[in-house]
């Protein structure tokens, strides 16, 4: 077909480099015999007709195949969460001290010196780790499949005794169903083509190929569904997963769920995105600790064993340092962040559909958004139908109505608007007898559509009605007055020039103009396609208006405050785009229009995009092109889409963003919904997700730095004491009780001056951060060794319980208050304070650190009470170390102009 040439031709013109495509599964027999079979005899292998199914026959095929979801995209039953929970490193580790416990204190020892203690703490480590873990990924999980819930596809579906098509949830799909499949429809299961209209469907998701096919009813002759031919080659299917680009059809459901061929592909298919930068980082902060553990228990190890010469003890407090040095915290301190972030954007109408996009929305320094429904209310009205000279001509009105209602693809707000204002100056009834013969398609590439309708005086009129720059050179004569047949003349090159300025001057006036065309042709029932969209007749223009957004100016505003750069990428004209960001406050730096997009280079095109405000005329892979292109600057890239067109945008992006009225493919693609299609809503969404990425950060370097400082004491303390600095069961309590204080991070307060930034995430600033205030706490370490030493006499293994006791408590009291010094880059308890749960939290940590020499519990773990004079010398130790972490965070933040 020529559609056919056309299409692929100017495609590939615009995609030089072809993705490579995926390995495709083996297709199943049913399916390959349903492919190879006539329409009819597809139906009947299903047991349905063009009727569709009755509620009967769903209800029993419900019951029989479930319900129309891939099973990877369900959360995991909660024992299965729990048992994932379970099994870490970190409880590895706890069962691996255990078992040795359970030997040199259990089975080998004297009766009179078994004891359990050890056990029992790290039992009670082991299950409060479990749950607390368990708990919050639970609870993350139940939000994100509530949040999706309130957002779901649907598909047009025809079933028996219904007058209408129905629009159902995806999920309620049965084999057998009849669906109904349009521009910008996600295909819902696999189906089997019944009929279709210039079909092509983009099947990019399944095989990585960036061109779409054509799809038909009937297979191609010659060729059949063997194993020579891959089943996304075969004309006559549709699979779940792809999409349609443009075109219309009709088609039976052949399978559901797991069974289709997406499902069979499904672990190949999730996690397909690429990790963001912050994922890679923590990955990157990980793995530096778990080298750093490796390198570390060996030298703790063999110090101890060398100098206290009990190998056993030694192991032991080597693997406790290890326990204590790992950040098993890390994957709950995230979950619970991206949970609560979730669900506080929910309340504020925005619906995260991959939660670890709400990082990078605090990372977004651009945000491209089309400007219909984001800077305009999305109220699109007729305002005007004029003939070539200007004037009011209701038969420009009947030829646009024609068009809009005759058509059965991607109807838009302009189709809707033209309807509606037919419907209200009742010009329908002067051309409803018209009969509809057939319809040549919208796609972004054409962008037009016609409908070849018929009135009964044997003739067949096509009407056409697109964007002015693609109809106008498809016309050889002009209406001059539209409506008597004496008044067309030539389309001259001085009236295609006074067309141009006449819509110009409506562009300027911020009305969006659409050309409408005709020609009559012999009145013959058959297929019509691109080729008969010539010689046309230019009837006249229906403008519309789409006023501004009363709070965009605002909106655009609050975004500059917090650092994030607004650029408008539309298809729409220059002219109207520009006006429209005038009114709005948008500085319009400069405007780049989609052919010229095309004569750049990738890398002209980046530098170019960085100074560009307005993207005009641009076609979807233009507009997928220029996300690319910023990316590559270093930006973080949000875009904002509803429509088809938007898609490949939206995955390009870093941020894809979308809305519940979104087409389905443009809702699959984006990584946030949001139910109220707002700048403003943006704007709050963007603090939101800074906040999280803060309160991630907090942990992680409040941990790596600890964990930095901890080795050197532990090392110094090693080498220069005849016992162990602290028992293993100690240091195991510490830790937990260390790990307790920071469960409440994700429900902290995040400073004002923090939230005015893009925050990125910096590998080489926390290595940095590491060097700086990791060895404060060694400093006061060390100190608390003088004084346990040489003030309160605790320097033979008789006293080392008095030692480690010491110890024990300046530690826990100054990691506790490192929660504090850290969390801000102000004066804590001063000029900031944590929120109340995080205050809480660690007031009452400390509290039982200090309690617990002094109970039967700490008995148990080895303590003896602390005299009084110790906590004279504790309180100047925390002072000190207060003291001397604000100096060095002040010259760090005057050095180095970060914080956090």
């Amino acid at each position: 077909m020529n559609q056919v040439d056309v299409f692929h031709g100017e495609v590939r013109v615009r995609t030089p480099v072809r993705r490579s495509a995926k390995p495709q599964q083996p297709l199943s027999p049913r399916l390959a015999g349903i492919a190879e079979c006539s329409p009819d005899e597809a139906l009947q292998r299903l047991d349905s007709n063009r009727q569709g199914l009755t509620e009967e026959q769903v209800e029993a095929r419900q019951d029989e195949f479930g319900p129309n979801e891939v099973t990877h995209e369900r959360s995991p039953a909660w024992y299965s969460q729990l048992a994932h929970a379970f099994v870490t490193p970190f409880n590895g580790v706890l069962f691996a001290v255990s078992i040795v416990s359970l030997f040199t204190d259990v089975i080998f020892a004297a009766p009179g010196d078994r004891s359990f203690r050890t056990i029992i703490v790290l039992m009670t480590m082991v299950l409060l780790s479990t749950l607390l873990r368990f708990w919050q990924e639970f609870r993350s999980n139940l939000a994100a499949e509530e949040l999706r819930a309130m957002v779901r596809s649907t598909t047009a579906v025809l079933r028996a005794g219904s007058e209408r098509i129905q629009e159902i949830p995806i999920s309620e799909l049965v084999p057998g169903d009849i669906v109904q499949l349009a521009a910008g429809d996600m295909i819902p299961a696999d189906v089997r083509i019944l009929a279709a209209k210039d079909l092509f469907v983009s099947q990019a998701m399944l095989t990585g190929e960036s061109l779409p096919v054509e799809k038909y009813p009937a297979p191609a002759p010659g060729k059949t569904a063997d194993a020579s031919r891959g089943p996304l080659e075969l004309e006559t299917l549709c699979f779940m997963g792809s999409n349609v680009v443009s075109g219309t059809a009709a088609a039976v459901v052949a399978v559901t769920g797991d069974a289709t061929y997406f499902g069979a592909i499904a672990r190949e298919i999730a996690g397909a995105r690429p990790l963001t930068s912050f994922d890679l980082g923590i990955s990157r902060v990980s793995w530096l600790l778990i080298r750093f553990i490796s390198a570390m228990t060996p030298v703790v190890f063999l110090i101890n064993g060398f100098t206290k010469h009990n190998w056993l003890e030694a192991l032991l407090f080597a693997v406790s340092v290890a326990v204590g040095l790992t950040p098993e915290m890390l994957p709950m301190i995230v979950t619970a962040n991206l949970a609560k972030g979730a669900v506080a954007m929910a309340r504020r109408t925005t619906i995260v559909k991959r939660l670890n996009a709400i990082q990078n929305f605090g990372a977004m320094d651009i945000l491209c958004t089309d400007k219909t429904g984001t800077l305009t209310q999305n109220r699109v009205i007729l305002e005007k139908h004029l003939d070539l000279a200007g004037n009011e001509n209701g038969q420009v009105l009947a030829y646009a109505w024609l068009n809009s209602f005759h058509q059965t693809g991607l109807k838009n707000l302009m189709d809707v608007a033209v309807l509606d204002y037919a419907n209200l100056n009742g010009v329908t009834e002067d051309v409803k007898h018209f009969r509809k013969i057939d319809e040549i398609p919208f796609d972004f590439m054409r962008r037009r559509m016609s409908v070849v309708v018929r009135n009964g005086d044997n003739r067949n009129l096509l009407i056409c009605k697109g964007a002015i720059e693609e109809l106008m050179p498809l016309c050889a004569y002009a209406d001059k007055d539209c409506g008597e047949a004496d008044d067309i003349i030539p389309f001259t090159d001085e009236a295609r020039k006074d067309a141009r300025e006449f819509t110009r001057d409506l562009n300027e006036d911020g009305l969006r103009a659409l050309a409408v065309a005709y020609k009559w042709l012999p009145a013959e029932d058959r297929t019509y396609t691109v080729a008969d969209e010539e010689d046309l007749i230019l009837a006249g223009y229906v403008a519309f208006l789409d006023p501004p957004k009363e709070s965009a100016h605002q909106a655009i505003s609050a975004l500059a405050q917090h650092g994030v750069a607004v650029k408008v990428i539309t298809g729409d004209n220059d002219v109207v785009t520009r006006k429209i960001c005038r009114e709005v406050g948008l500085t319009v730096e400069s405007i780049l229009l989609g052919r010229q997009v095309e004569a750049l280079s990738d890398a002209e095109l980046a530098q170019t995009a960085e100074h560009t405000t307005i993207f005009a005329k641009m076609s979807p892979l233009q507009k997928s092109r220029v996300i690319r292109a910023l990316k590559s600057r270093g930006h973080t890239v949000g875009y904002l889409g509803d429509g088809i067109n938007d898609a490949a945008a939206l995955k390009d992006a870093d941020v894809g963003i979308s809305v519940d009225t979104a087409v389905d493919v443009a809702k699959e693609s984006a990584d946030i919904i949001l139910l109220e299609r707002s700048l403003r809503v943006l704007e709050e969404a963007v603090v939101e997700g800074r906040k999280t990425f803060a309160n991630i950060n907090k942990y992680i370097k409040m941990t790596a730095s600890s964990n930095f400082g901890n080795v050197f004491s532990v090392l110094i303390a090693s080498i220069f004491l005849p016992f162990l600095p602290m028992l293993p069961i100690q240091l195991l309590t510490q830790n937990l009780l260390y790990d307790i204080s920071q469960v409440s991070i994700p429900w902290d307060d995040v400073d004002r001056d923090y939230l005015t930034a893009p925050r990125k995430w910096d590998a080489g600033g926390l290595a940095r951060f590491m060097v700086f205030i990791g060895p404060i706490s060694s400093i006061f370490d060390v100190v608390t060794f003088a004084v346990m030493w040489f003030v309160f006499g605790a320097n033979t293994v008789a006293q080392q319980s008095l030692f480690q006791t010491g110890w024990f408590v300046v530690g826990l009291l100054t990691q506790t208050l490192i929660v504090h010094m850290i969390r801000t880059q102000n004066i804590p308890f001063i000029q900031s304070r944590a929120a109340m749960p995080v205050i809480a939290l660690t007031a009452s940590i400390m509290a039982i650190g200090i309690i617990l020499p002094f109970s039967p519990i700490g008995a148990q773990l080895g303590m003896v009470p602390l005299p009084l004079p110790y906590f004279a010398w504790l309180a100047g130790i925390l002072l000190s170390y207060c003291t001397l972490t604000q100096i060095v965070k002040r010259f760090y933040i005057h050095r180095f102009h970060q914080w956090l």
